[in-house]
């Protein structure tokens, strides 16, 4: 048999993500054949690939020609959460721009071409929703550019129902509130609730109901409690942070014949390693989020 244990940089990935993160060059079907047929099985008893794994957990797989073949040395550059044969919800690190800018630096779809590409399943990926280039975490592509119209009109019309975790610069008075401050002279709303406190620091889950630019960042700078590592908006500068600490922790994607899709985006070490020089226990981080996997 051969045995994984999860790290914190794949706390709350879905089994089946795991696998193909381990694998990512196999057939799109190879990591449910595993879990279906019980070649794969999680603690020692049989899984489900949209199985959120926890820090510690032991992953098995029955040893064979195929699957040891398939197992990769290096983790793929694009970080896949989910995917199917109309879209990809990948894990934007921090610091890596959406699109190709004016210096031709990396970005997330040019890097999403050549993944493909190379894993011989070429297609180009086209935005759904968009993250800042400071922020992290789950984004949703599409395989077409007929995809993306129809999940963008979906998106446009009923919205998308995300949940972000930010680290900010010190404690609100309050456990948790809304704010809606109107923004460029719209509308605007954001829960904010504090999950844990750190030195000189908080992190909080914050659900945005409007989808203003950088809403998020503007509000939080606007009650005083900027995102660290924020130039823009105040939050200061960390040094060796890639971007900044808002990380779009939780998706939630409807999806009318099978049911809502909710897809968790683990944290990046940067922001766990942030978390815990600002004296968060990497424990008490890991727990607290995981509690809002399946909210």
């Amino acid at each position: 048999m051969l045995t994984f244990t999860v790290t914190p940089i794949d706390h709350t990935r879905r089994m089946e993500s795991f696998l193909r993160t381990l694998m990512p060059k196999a057939s799109a079907g190879y990591a449910r054949k595993l879990i279906k047929s019980g070649a794969a099985k999680l603690n020692g008893h049989a899984a489900v690939p949209d199985r959120f794994l926890l820090v510690n957990d032991s992953i098995t797989l029955k040893e064979s020609a195929a699957t040891c073949e398939s197992i990769a040395e290096k983790r793929p550059v694009l970080d896949i959460l989910y995917e199917d044969d109309q879209i990809i919800v990948a894990n934007k690190p921090p610091g890596l721009p959406m699109h190709q800018t004016a210096e031709r630096e990396a970005n997330l779809v040019d890097l999403g071409f050549s993944y493909m590409s190379d894993r011989g399943t070429p297609c180009k990926l086209y935005p759904v929703n968009r993250l800042d280039r400071g922020t992290s975490g789950a984004v949703i592509l599409a395989k077409s550019s007929s995809n993306a119209g129809i999940y963008g009109r979906h998106v446009k019309e009923t919205g998308l129902d995300k949940l972000y975790l930010a680290l900010v610069m010190g404690v609100p008075d309050n456990d948790g509130g809304t704010i809606n401050v109107p923004l460029d002279d719209k509308e605007s709303e954001t829960h904010y609730r504090i999950l844990l406190e750190g030195e000189g620091c908080s992190l909080l889950e914050v659900t945005p109901i409007s989808g203003r630019m950088h809403q998020i960042r503007r509000h939080l700078e606007l009650i005083g409690h900027p995102v660290m590592g924020d130039k823009r908006y105040n939050g200061g500068e960390v040094p060796g942070y890639s971007g900044f600490a808002l990380h779009s922790f939780r998706t939630v994607l409807p999806r009318p014949e099978t049911g809502p899709l909710i897809v968790c985006a683990p944290l990046p070490q940067e922001l766990i390693d942030l978390c815990t020089a600002r004296g968060i226990a990497v424990d008490v981080l890991l727990k607290s989020v995981v509690q809002l996997a399946g909210e």
